[in-house]
């Protein structure tokens, strides 16, 4: 697809016209995505944080079950009656 020299001028200099009425999109704010950086980044480490709490506390609870007998680690094998 060819597009002939005025033509692509012509789209520059509209390109141009618009940006300078101030239509277009305004730059990214640096201080605006560091801001959501560090917030998406403290909203992922505190759900990868829950995720630990939720191993411990399962761990704690298999561990206290184990020392009450309520539990046990050892495989009953079936036939040995």
């Amino acid at each position: 697809m060819s597009t002939s020299p005025g033509k692509v001028a012509s789209q520059a200099e509209a390109a141009q016209a618009y940006m300078k009425k101030g239509v277009g999109r305004k730059p990214p704010s640096l201080v605006m995505e560091i801001i959501y950086g560090i917030s998406l980044g403290m909203f992922a480490g505190y759900l990868w944080k829950m995720h630990h709490w939720n191993n411990q506390r399962r761990t704690r609870q298999f561990y206290d079950m184990l020392d009450k007998g309520l539990i046990s680690t050892v495989v009953d094998e079936p036939g040995e009656d």
